[in-house]
C-alpha cells in the first residue's frame, strides 16, 4: 500500500458516530476507491446514508466476511471488550490496526486482537470539518508503510503528528484531543463578559466566536509563535495590556491552564491504567 487513498486496499471502520462518520466523510472527499470503505456499526448513520446510498461506502450491521488490510476502530473505550475479539475474524498478521478510542493502550488492543501492528490516535472535534489535528503512535510492529498507510487516512480529517512515547498520547489527548472544549469555553466566558459590560447577548456571543475562530485561523496561517501574536495587538499601557494584566497575574490564565491539563493528562493515565 501507498499513501494514497486510492491505493490503500480494504478498510473496515468499526464505528460510525460522530468521529467515525467524520473520517469516513473525510476518506471519501479524498478520493477513496468507492466500496473500500466498510462501515460496520449495529446501528445505521444517517450522516453516512448518501454514502451507502450511491456505493461510494458498504454498510453492515455485523462484523463482515474476509479480511481487510486495515481496521480502524472508532468505537466508545468502554465497548473494546466487547467489540474487538468479534473482529479476530477479518485480522491477517499484517492487518494494520488504528484505534482512535481514549485511553486504550496498544497493549490492551493487542491483548484483545492478538499480534497485530497497532496505531493509536487521538484526533479531536474539529475533525469533523476537516480541521482537526492527530497525535499517533505506533507500536514496535508498525512499519514505515504501515505508518504511511495511518497517515494517509488520518491526515483525510486534518494534520497529523507522532509521537515517540505512547505515554504521551496522554499528553496530546490533554492538550489537543480535550483541547477544543477549553476553547469553547474561552468563547463562553468571553461571551458571558462582554455581557457584563453592557453587550446583548446575541451580539457578545458572535464577536466571541468570530474573534476566537479569527485568531485561531491567524495562528494557522501565521510562522509567528503565539506569544509574537500576542505582543503585535498588545500596545503598552493599552486596552489590550490592562486585560492582560489581568489574565497574566501569577495567579491567572497561565497555572490555571497548566493545572487543568495536568488534570486531563493524569485522567487519560488512570483510564489507561483501568483497562490493563
Amino acid at each position: 500500500m501507498s499513501d494514497s487513498l486510492r491505493d490503500i486496499g480494504r478498510v473496515l471502520l468499526v464505528g460510525a458516530g460522530n468521529m467515525g462518520g467524520a473520517m469516513a466523510r473525510g476518506w471519501v472527499g479524498a478520493g477513496a476507491r468507492p466500496s473500500s470503505i466498510h462501515v460496520v456499526d449495529p446501528r445505521r448513520s444517517e450522516a453516512l446514508e448518501p454514502f451507502f446510498a450511491d456505493g461510494s461506502l458498504v454498510y453492515s450491521a455485523a462484523v463482515p466476511s474476509g479480511t481487510f488490510d486495515i481496521v480502524v476502530l472508532a468505537v466508545k473505550p468502554q465497548m473494546m471488550g466487547e467489540a474487538l475479539p468479534a473482529l479476530r475474524s477479518v485480522l491477517r498478521p499484517d492487518t494494520l490496526v488504528i484505534s482512535v478510542a481514549a485511553g486504550t493502550t496498544t497493549a490492551t488492543i493487542a491483548s484483545l486482537l492478538g499480534d497485530v501492528p497497532v496505531v493509536r490516535a487521538m484526533p479531536n472535534t474539529p475533525a469533523l470539518i476537516g480541521r482537526g489535528i492527530t497525535g499517533c503512535f505506533g507500536d514496535a510492529r508498525v512499519s514505515a508503510r504501515s505508518r504511511r498507510d495511518a497517515e494517509a487516512l488520518l491526515i483525510a480529517c486534518g494534520s497529523v503528528l507522532w509521537v515517540e512515547r505512547e505515554a504521551d498520547i496522554d499528553a496530546v489527548t490533554a492538550v489537543s484531543g480535550s483541547g477544543p472544549a477549553y476553547v469553547f469555553l474561552l468563547a463562553e466566558t468571553l461571551a458571558s463578559a462582554g455581557e457584563a459590560v453592557g453587550l446583548s447577548r446575541d451580539l457578545a456571543l458572535t464577536l466571541a466566536r468570530h474573534t476566537v475562530a479569527g485568531a485561531g485561523e491567524l495562528m494557522i496561517r501565521s510562522e509567528d509563535e503565539p506569544s509574537t501574536l500576542r505582543r503585535n495587538v498588545t500596545s503598552p499601557n493599552g486596552t489590550t495590556q490592562a486585560a492582560l494584566d489581568v489574565l497574566m497575574a501569577a495567579n491567572g490564565l497561565g497555572p490555571l491552564m497548566r493545572d487543568a491539563v495536568a488534570a486531563a493528562a493524569r485522567r487519560a493515565a488512570e483510564l489507561a491504567g483501568d483497562k490493563t
